[in-house]
C-alpha cells in the first residue's frame, strides 16, 4: 500500500534545472554590471573627459531604471508571460552593453548605463517567477539558496573583474570591456532561453489595468529629485536645481494621490495604497531606502579615492574592496538559518556591523594622513561591513513583508526591492554630490593637492554613508521579532 501526504511533490526534471542556470546566468550578470562599473569610473572619466555629474549618473541611472521597472515588468509578465519579458531584458540589455562600450562622449554612457538599468529591470523579475514556476517544496528553497549564492558570489566577481579586465586591456581603453564582456553572455543566455524557458507561465487576470500613468508619475518625480542633487554641486546649486526638487516633491504627493484615486476605481495601483496601512511596513520601505542610500555607495567612494585621488590602478582599487565582498559573500549564505533561529536579531545584528564598519573605515579616513593610507588599514572594518551585509541582505525583504497580509505580500516585496533600487540611486547621488564638493581642481593644483582633496571628499561622504547605516539600524527596530520564514526570493545586491 502507498500512501500520500499534503507535502509530496514531483521532483523537477533535469530541464528545469538548467532552465535555472540560464535564469541565473542573465540575473549574475545584471548583479555584476552593479559593481564592475565602479573600479572603471576613474579611466572612463579620463578616456571621455566626463565630468563629475556624469560619474553619479552611470551608478544612478543604472540603479533608477532597474528599480522603476522591476513591478511594471513583473506585472506583464504575469499577465502575457515570463518568457519573453525575459528574453526582450536580456537583448536589450545586451544591446545597452554594446552602446557603452562604444561610447564617445557623456551623454551616450549616460544613455547606455540608464537603457541597461531599465532592461535589468525588465528580465530579473522574471528569475524568481520562473522559480516558483519550475519548482515544488524543498526544490524550490534549494533553487532559491542557488539563487542567493549566486547574489554574494556576484557581489565578490564584480569589482575584481572591473579590474582585471581594465588591467589586462589598459587603463585608458580597458573600461570598454566592462561592457563588451556582457555580450557573449547575453546572446548564450537569450539563444539558451528561447529553447529552454517554457512559454505558458502567464496566469494573471489581463482584463486588470496597468497602472502607467502611476509608473509615469514615479519616473518623473524621482527623476526630477536626482537631477539636481547629481548636477547641483557641478553647477553651485543655482535656483533651477531648488524648484526642480520642490517639482518632484510636488510629483510625488500626485504620485500618492492617483494609487488611491486608481485603486477606488477597481485599478491594480503600481504601489497599493493598503500597504501603507501597517506603520511597520511603511518604515520598513524606509529602511529599505535608507540602507541601501547607505552601502551601495561607499564601493562608489573608495574607487574614486583609490583610484582618482591616490593613483592606484584599477585592480588595486577592486582588491581594496574584496573584504567587504567576501564577508558579504560568507555570512549570506547562513542568513537564513540564523533568521530561522534569531530572529529579528540577526537583521540589528547585520546593520550593527555595517554601522560599525562603515564609521570606522570613516574615522580612518579621517585621521590617518594621506601618506600612510593602505588598503590593509581598511581591511577589517571593510570586512566586518561586509558580513553585517552579508546578514541583513537575504532575510530583510521577508521581515519586511511579513508586516503585511499574506495575500499582499507579492505586491509588497515588489515595492521594497524597488525601494532598494531607488535608495542606491538617491545614496549615490548624495555622496556624489559630497564627495565631489572637496575637490577644486586648478592651474595650482598639484598630485599631492588632489590627493588631499579625494581624501577628504571621501572622507565627508563615509560619514553620510555611516549616517545611513546607522539610522537603518535604529529602523531594524519597527519590523517584527519574530516571523515564519519561506521560499521568498532573496533580494539582490547593488
Amino acid at each position: 500500500m502507498t500512501s500520500t501526504t499534503p507535502y509530496a511533490f514531483t521532483p523537477a526534471p533535469r530541464k528545469n534545472w538548467l532552465a535555472l542556470a540560464i535564469l541565473l546566468g542573465g540575473f549574475f550578470m545584471a548583479l555584476v554590471d552593479a559593481t564592475i562599473v565602479n573600479v572603471a569610473l576613474p579611466s572612463i572619466r579620463n578616456s571621455l573627459n566626463a565630468t563629475e555629474s556624469t560619474l553619479s549618473w552611470i551608478i544612478s541611472g543604472y540603479a533608477l531604471t532597474f528599480g522603476l521597472a522591476l513591478i511594471p515588468s513583473g506585472r506583464i509578465g504575469d499577465r502575457f508571460g515570463h518568457k519573453w519579458v525575459f528574453i526582450t531584458g536580456i537583448v536589450l540589455f545586451t544591446a545597452a552593453s554594446a552602446y557603452c562600450g562604444i561610447a564617445q562622449n557623456d551623454f551616450d554612457i549616460t544613455l547606455g548605463r540608464i537603457l541597461q538599468g531599465l532592461a535589468g529591470g525588465i528580465f530579473v523579475p522574471a528569475v524568481g517567477s520562473f522559480i516558483q514556476l519550475l519548482f515544488q517544496g524543498k526544490e524550490r528553497g534549494k533553487a532559491f539558496a542557488i539563487m542567493g549564492s549566486v547574489i554574494g558570489v556576484s557581489s565578490a566577481v564584480g569589482q575584481i573583474a572591473g579590474g582585471l579586465l581594465i588591467q589586462a586591456f589598459g587603463e585608458a581603453e580597458g573600461w570598454r570591456w566592462v561592457f563588451f564582456v556582457n555580450l557573449p553572455i547575453g546572446i548564450l543566455v537569450a539563444a539558451f532561453a528561447i529553447r529552454m524557458l517554457p512559454a505558458g507561465d502567464a496566469h494573471a487576470d489581463r482584463s486588470n489595468r496597468m497602472d502607467w500613468l502611476g509608473v509615469l508619475l514615479l519616473s518623473g518625480a524621482l527623476t526630477a529629485v536626482l537631477i539636481p542633487l547629481i548636477q547641483g554641486q557641478q553647477e553651485d546649486w543655482p535656483a533651477w536645481t531648488w524648484l526642480t526638487m520642490a517639482a518632484g516633491g510636488v510629483g510625488l504627493f500626485l504620485f500618492g494621490v492617483w494609487q488611491v484615486f486608481f485603486t477606488k476605481r477597481g485599478g491594480s495601483a503600481l504601489v497599493p495604497p493598503r500597504l501603507f496601512h501597517h506603520a511597520s511596513f511603511t518604515f520598513g520601505v524606509i529602511l529599505a531606502l535608507v540602507y541601501f542610500a547607505g552601502f551601495v555607495s561607499i564601493f562608489f567612494t573608495l574607487s574614486l579615492l583609490w583610484q582618482g585621488g591616490l593613483g592606484h590602478t584599477a585592480l588595486e582599487s577592486g582588491l581594496l574592496t574584496l573584504p567587504f565582498a567576501v564577508g558579504t559573500a560568507i555570512f549570506s549564505s547562513q542568513s537564513s538559518k540564523w533568521a530561522a533561529k534569531l530572529g529579528r536579531s540577526v537583521l540589528v545584528i547585520g546593520a550593527a556591523l555595517v554601522a560599525i564598519g562603515l564609521g570606522a573605515t570613516w574615522l580612518m579616513l579621517q585621521n590617518v594622513g594621506i601618506g600612510d593610507l593602505n588598503s590593509w588599514m581598511l581591511l577589517p572594518a571593510l570586512f566586518v561591513a561586509g558580513a553585517g551585509n552579508g546578514c541583513f541582505l537575504a532575510p530583510n525583504v521577508q521581515f519586511i513583508v511579513a508586516t503585511v497580509e499574506n495575500s499582499e505580500a507579492g505586491a509588497a516585496s515588489g515595492v521594497v526591492q524597488t525601494a532598494q533600487r531607488i535608495g542606491s540611486a538617491i545614496g549615490i547621488a548624495i555622496i556624489g554630490s559630497i564627495l565631489f564638493s572637496a575637490l577644486h581642481f586648478g592651474p595650482g593644483s598639484t598630485p599631492a593637492s588632489i590627493a588631499g582633496d579625494f581624501k577628504t571628499g571621501a572622507a565627508n561622504a563615509m560619514g553620510m554613508s555611516a549616517i545611513f547605516a546607522f539610522v537603518a539600524l535604529a529602523l531594524v527596530f519597527s519590523l517584527p521579532k519574530r516571523i515564519q520564514l519561506h521560499g521568498a526570493p532573496p533580494v539582490a545586491a547593488d
